[in-house]
């Protein structure tokens, strides 16, 4: 399973050196990550992540589901309020040994000013011809998890991903790819793997302008924009967690994360060629089960100041969670979007049902 495993990283790799150059940041919003409790902890769950949330982390996490069935559904804002988050998954117990969900993301700026038509081509003003427009990002992802059958304590999982964005009327992409992860428990630890975009995941891009834009483009010195392709390449990430009784009904569990890229363009801790490897922290405490507090630490990296001097920065996440008889989760998380500003924090609420259907 090993040998399988490295062999496809090895293909994976010599195939991606032969592509063209590909953007540094692709389908970004997808790195935002989902769930209070996940980003409390800098995102370091794909080891431990046991709920609905897992068709997003590591969807072998699924079938660990406590319940028939399980909703979540998030909302946040970012920039002032400008950008807007919203997440929403429902996952499904189809037996004892398998779990499906269904997880939906959307990312968007909405009410953007469009400005083409604004001035005539008599050089007059008029205000009423000003449109807005939203840019609008989707996810749509169908997971699947499943107990081995072969090996015990070992989870694995599978998602396929829809992923449609657009700007207005002028500029949409479709796209598709897909998700695989294990969990695997060794004692007292948990152990797990996350490739994502495992197959590489492609965007096509197309554009719709009118002869007024076209024309605007063109007096302004600006290239019209052609049919494309954009590239997310694969990405890994390797997770592990141990869980520790404290004292009485007071417990622990503290997680590392390792996410390697491929593509040898990421200001991270530890960088070479092909691979970069950006390691993350997190711990989370907690009473009986009931009241959870947690922190975590990553996005660290090498910056150089406005004198010249290289520093190392880092991301300090941090957040609580309630559970609320055997129904409901309320989690909160005070989050960092990467600038290390406390201006940039941003306050995550996320909710969380479980519901058994044959009650």
């Amino acid at each position: 399973m090993l040998r399988t495993f490295l062999f496809g990283i090895l293909i994976i790799l010599l195939l991606n050196s032969l592509k063209a150059q590909t953007p540094k940041y692709s389908n970004e919003f997808m790195s935002i990550g989902v769930g209070a409790k996940a980003l409390g902890m800098s995102n370091t769950v794909t080891g431990h992540i046991n709920d609905v949330s897992s068709g997003f982390w590591n969807p072998a996490g699924l079938v660990n589901v406590p319940t028939n069935m399980q909703l979540a559904l998030m909302h946040a804002e970012y920039f002032a309020g400008i950008a807007k988050f919203d997440y929403g998954a429902l996952a499904l117990k189809i037996d004892e040994k398998s779990t499906a969900a269904l997880s939906i993301v959307r990312f968007g700026v909405d009410d953007i000013p469009n400005t083409i038509e604004l001035i005539d081509n008599d050089g007059n003003i008029d205000y009423e011809k000003i449109k807005s427009f939203s840019a609008v990002d989707f996810a749509f992802m169908l997971s699947y998890a499943r107990k081995s059958v072969k090996f015990e304590n070992l989870d694995i999982g599978a998602s396929a991903k829809i992923i449609k964005r657009k700007a207005g009327n002028f500029a949409n992409a479709w796209g598709f790819g897909f998700d695989v992860g294990a969990q695997y428990k060794y004692d007292k630890w948990l152990l797990g793997l996350f490739a994502k975009d495992i197959t590489t995941t492609y965007n096509t891009w197309n554009y719709t302008f009118d002869d007024k834009m076209k024309e605007v483009f063109a007096l302004t010195g600006n290239e019209i924009p052609s049919s494309s392709v954009e590239i997310t390449l694969p990405k890994f990430i390797l997770g592990a967690a141990r869980s520790f009784n404290v004292y009485n009904d007071f417990s622990a569990l503290a997680a590392i994360d390792i996410d390697i890229t491929t593509d040898n363009k990421r200001n991270v801790l530890i960088r070479t060629n092909p691979l970069s490897f950006d390691p993350h922290i997190g711990l989370e405490f907690d009473f009986k089960k009931m009241v959870f507090l947690r922190t975590g630490l990553g996005n660290i990296q090498k910056e150089t100041n406005s004198d010249g001097k290289r520093r190392t920065s880092l991301q300090i996440n941090m957040g609580v969670g309630v559970q609320i008889g055997k129904i409901l989760t309320i989690d909160y998380a005070l989050t960092d979007i990467g600038n290390n500003s406390i201006a940039l924090y941003s306050n995550i609420f996320s909710l969380k049902f479980n519901i058994n259907r044959n009650e």
